[in-house]
């Protein structure tokens, strides 16, 4: 037999369902979430917020692009103290005006009841009214923005008018050198080194800074954007080393321009030992490494070294290490199965199990150096708060499974002593120790944590006071929801998964859903609406009639006060018509369809059953309907049916109900009730038309996964139609019939031929591996084909089947050739 002919066989099935099937449901959670993307529970922020921006964050180039300090705000600042106004007077006119009142002040002569009422009592134009000089530069800057801040189009780009620039600038120096004032006289000189850099005259912008800016005496913030420009300029003229250098003094020196500074000081593609080379002081280089250790994504440990040796008292120290502590947690906390954060998740593993513990040893190395530093840190007490080494080499300690250990740092520490991020850590560090039996599914005494579960909600729910505004609001500040994160990740990472180790998968469910709960009203009253995809996958897939029986029970215990109470609270939002239609749906998967009738008459009539949507069809007929009592010889395409022909779940429990009752009532018939029945499961199934009728999702993966949930075994393998389809055939004498049923136990066996791979895979599998030809041989050695061929061949549905199923035709032309 041609290794093509044996391909064929296994592909008339396997292939064709991949490429050929409609796209339906695909099983995968949302966009990875950039905050979001691993299992994190030590606060990037406990050290402060200076130096967030830069926290570690593989996902986006910074972790967020917003300076910690506003550039307005501060430049509002010194004009209010130079004038001795308010500073949010000088806000609004320097920055918040519309075009029309830029074009009245930019005219404005003094005359105050020529501008509009809102500006007439501002404090700002009232002393630049009587304040002359400082009019003639506010109204000078204003007339040079637009030439700066022009608006770049990819469609219509319009390039800056160098000429005017190149004559303000010139313009500029000369009322710098006119200026008595100090404060407006380093402004004016800031005007002109700007236009120059801009106009593309850099060695006059260089030149300005030198001899205008640079030795001035003035305290001021515009020393450090003066200086960025003539950063640019240094590299724009040859030097980028030197650039990189005095980007770093601006990233030192100006908060509002930090983010900035840090971008340029890469866009020069210095070595970090060419920018070394022109820093003097000890804070100088430790900035610069500073800045290369926030840059870079691999766990390292000179940059973190270098900074503490120059400058130990830097909170840059505390940024560095909590930043090498998160890649710790990306490297060596694993998702529990049943609550990946991100579909990434789903494919990270390569596969390769030695590569794998390689790679752990190698990150486990790094923990203990990262930890020694953090113990360094701790005792030598340069730094500031040398508490944070303590607690770091605590965390470390727990995240090696070195709970006694981690309890010995944590008991130096009196947490009532700390700064309150660093308490906040303190308590999550303590409850992840406590919980650690927990996880390792050991018998627990889960009021122990109730406190600790409490104060997190109270956490969680203060960082989530605002309600989301209707159903597709996003909340852009994800990055801050930190306390969501790890109260979500206790829930569904540690609590869930030790619960379903216990047996209980009933609390599990509710661990899933506590973990999802941000806010303490539900939006729209209803706990589907509220859940994650996790969650949701989690109740639809996992809770059995014993779950749904104990998630009835646990519902009546919602107002107590342990931890079962506090899981349970959210049970009352759960709408009755969610909760039976789920329940019904479990009977359906066990067969006991007299009970999934009971259920499914507590479902209103007009409640929504889920029906999947074909993707690739038209909007008006998208919608998919399931008929699982169809007859059909190949499995592709699938024969879906119209509305109007579709049968509910709660008809096709009543149904195979009947069918169960007549396979007892009617014994001469009963072959052709067991035939029906496993027709109906075998549709049920991945391959089948009503899959939807027992699952959520469908995925094109799904047949090659091995089986997980307690529907699998009829879901992916047919086991059920199997069982009842030999019954079928061992009740009837009718030799077409026996074919009939020999031929679906056939397909039956095949989809138990599993390899554990996905359909792609199966182009680039090595054909000389011995598990893909054990699975090629395994098909061809199906046992009911070879019954078919030999015992059912002169039948009319052989004929029949022979013709139309290119999986039976595949398995009988080689040895007729």
């Amino acid at each position: 037999m041609k290794t093509f002919k044996k391909l064929s066989l296994v592909f008339s099935i396997f292939l064709l369902t991949f490429f050929g099937e409609i796209a339906v449901n695909l099983a995968c959670g949302g966009e990875i979430d950039p905050y979001d993307y691993y299992i994190s529970y030590f606060h990037n922020n406990i050290e402060g917020d200076e130096y967030t921006p830069f926290a570690y964050n593989q996902m986006v180039y910074l972790n967020s692009e917003t300076d910690i300090e506003s550039e307005p705000d501060i430049n509002s600042r010194e004009w209010a103290k130079y004038l001795s106004i308010k500073k949010d007077d000088v806000l609004k006119v320097m920055y918040k005006t519309d075009s029309a009142t830029d074009v009245k002040l930019v005219n404005f002569d003094g005359n105050i009841s020529l501008l509009p009422d809102s500006l007439q009592q501002n404090s700002f134009i009232q002393a630049l009214s009587k304040r002359k000089e400082s009019l003639k530069y506010y109204q000078f800057a204003k007339s040079c923005e637009p030439l700066a801040n022009v608006d770049f189009s990819l469609w219509d780009p319009k390039p800056r008018d160098t000429t005017a620039m190149g004559s303000k600038a010139k313009e500029a120096v000369k009322l710098t050198e006119a200026e008595k004032d100090d404060f407006l006289k380093l402004r004016y000189a800031y005007q002109a080194e700007r236009m120059f850099h801009f106009a593309g005259s850099h060695a006059e912008s260089k030149s300005t800074y030198e001899k205008y800016i640079k030795s001035t005496k003035q305290n001021s913030a515009v020393k450090g954007w003066a200086l960025a420009l003539y950063a640019g300029s240094t590299r724009r003229l040859g030097n980028p080393e030197e650039s990189a250098f005095l980007f770093s003094k601006v990233f030192a020196s100006n908060p509002e321009r930090r983010v900035q500074a840090y971008k340029n000081y890469y866009y020069t593609s210095s070595p970090v030992n060419g920018a070394l080379k022109y820093a003097k002081t000890n804070n100088e280089k430790a900035n610069i490494w500073a800045i290369n250790g926030f840059g870079d994504a691999d766990s390292g440990i000179e940059s973190l070294n270098k900074v503490y040796q120059y400058e130990p008292k830097s909170q840059l120290n505390g940024a560095l290490l909590v930043r090498e502590v998160n890649k710790l947690e990306q490297d060596l906390i694993e998702a529990n199965d049943i609550a990946k954060i991100g579909y990434n998740y789903y494919f990270s593993d390569n596969g390769n199990p030695k590569y794998k513990d390689s790679l752990k040893n190698i990150n486990l190395k790094h923990l203990n150096e990262i930890r020694n530093f953090a113990v360094k840190l701790a005792t030598e007490k340069k730094y500031p708060q040398p508490e944070l080494g303590t607690l770091t080499a605590a965390y470390l300690s727990w995240m090696e499974n070195k709970d006694f250990l981690a309890s010995n740092y944590l008991a130096i520490l009196k947490p009532d002593k700390l700064p309150e991020r660093l308490r906040d850590q303190y308590r999550i560090t303590d409850l992840l120790i406590k919980a650690k039996n927990i996880k390792k599914g050991n018998p627990f005494n889960e009021n122990d944590l109730l406190p600790a579960l409490k104060w997190l909600d109270e956490k969680r729910f203060a960082e989530n006071s605002a309600q989301p505004k209707g159903p597709y609001y996003y909340d852009t500040d994800r990055a801050s929801k930190r306390f969501s994160r790890t109260t979500r990740n206790f829930y569904q990472q540690i609590l869930a998964p030790a619960y379903l180790n216990m047996g209980d998968t009933a609390k599990a469910a509710l661990a899933m859903v506590k973990g999802d709960l941000e806010y303490k009203t539900l939006k729209e009253n209803s706990l589907f609406q509220n859940m994650s995809y996790q969650s949701i996958a989690f109740w639809q897939k996992n809770l059995s009639p014993k779950s749904m029986q104990g998630l009835a029970v646990y519902k009546t215990k919602a107002t107590g006060n342990d931890v079962t109470a506090l899981l349970a609270s959210a049970l009352n939002q759960l709408k009755n018509d969610d909760f039976y239609e789920l329940y019904g749906t479990t009977y359906l998967r066990t067969h006991q369809y007299d009970k999934a009738v009971q259920m499914f008459t507590k479902v209103s009539p007009n409640y929504k059953y889920f029906n999947p949507e074909n993707w690739y069809g038209e909007e008006s007929n998208s919608k998919l309907y399931a008929n699982p009592f169809i007859e059909t010889i190949n499995d592709y395409p699938k024969k879906y049916v119209t509305a109007k022909a579709s049968i509910s779940k709660k008809a096709f429990a009543a149904e195979m109900l009947r069918l169960q009752k007549l396979t007892i009532s009617d014994k001469k018939n009963a072959a052709l009730y067991y035939y029906k029945m496993a027709n109906a499961v075998y549709q049920t199934g991945y391959y089948g038309n009503s899959w939807f009728l027992i699952s959520y999702d469908w995925s094109s993966y799904d047949n090659s996964n091995p089986t997980k949930y307690v529907y699998d075994g009829d879901y992916k393998k047919a086991q059920t139609a199997k069982a009842w389809y030999l019954k079928a055939r061992a009740l009837s004498t009718n030799a077409d019939f026996k074919a009939k049923c020999t031929f679906m136990l056939a397909k039956c066996m095949q989809k138990q031929i599993i390899m554990n791979a996905s359909p792609l895979s199966f182009y680039y599998y090595d054909k000389k591996d011995v598990k893909w030809r054990n699975f090629i041989k395994a098909n061809y050695n199906n046992p009911y084909l070879k019954e078919l061929r030999f015992n059912y061949a002169k039948t009319p549905f052989y004929t029949v089947a022979a013709g139309e199923c290119s999986y039976l035709g595949d398995f009988i032309k080689p040895k007729t050739q």
